[in-house]
């Protein structure tokens, strides 16, 4: 069975919300997924997942160091992560706080490891923004993008 890992950062707590509203998603396709901590993360747990999508805060129009660390730790497996589905979310303080600067960045280093991502036509279309707290709107996308990619990874997983 595909298995999914979701890891995120969150200092005020936002961005873990994200994360549980994806693992609903991933629970609504009947996946297996583990939900971590960046801190309680290594990058070999990467390794041991068919999908992993990254969660952070945007922080000066970037994502936060503990992901950026696990990302620059997993250069020492580089291509061993190709082929597997990625995926990013964030939250900011505001609209024009670089939210979508920062899921492309989570996104190019998973392109560089030959990661496969899927865009979305009609919601978020490179991931989930949350603006604060999550709002209707942003927990309707987090699932969302759980669900797409949990049908993703079972697809190309079979």
């Amino acid at each position: 069975m595909a298995k999914v890992l979701v890891i995120y950062y969150s200092e005020g707590g936002n961005t873990k919300k994200m994360a549980e509203y994806v693992v609903e998603g991933l629970k609504k396709e009947g996946v297996d997924f583990e939900l971590k901590r960046v801190e309680d993360t290594n990058s070999e747990d990467l390794l041991e997942a068919d999908a992993i999508i990254l969660g952070s805060p945007t922080y000066y129009g970037t994502m936060a160091y503990p992901i950026k660390k696990l990302l620059d730790d997993s250069v020492r497996f580089h291509g061993r992560l190709e082929g597997k589905v990625g995926a990013a979310f964030t939250s900011s303080a505001n609209i024009g706080g670089g939210n979508e600067t920062t899921i492309l960045d989570i996104l190019n280093a998973m392109l560089i490891h030959g990661m496969i991502i899927q865009g979305d036509a009609s919601g978020d279309h490179y991931g989930p923004v949350a603006i604060g707290s999550p709002d209707q709107r942003a927990v309707k996308e987090c699932i969302r993008l759980g669900t797409r990619t949990a049908r993703l990874v079972k697809r190309i997983s079979s």
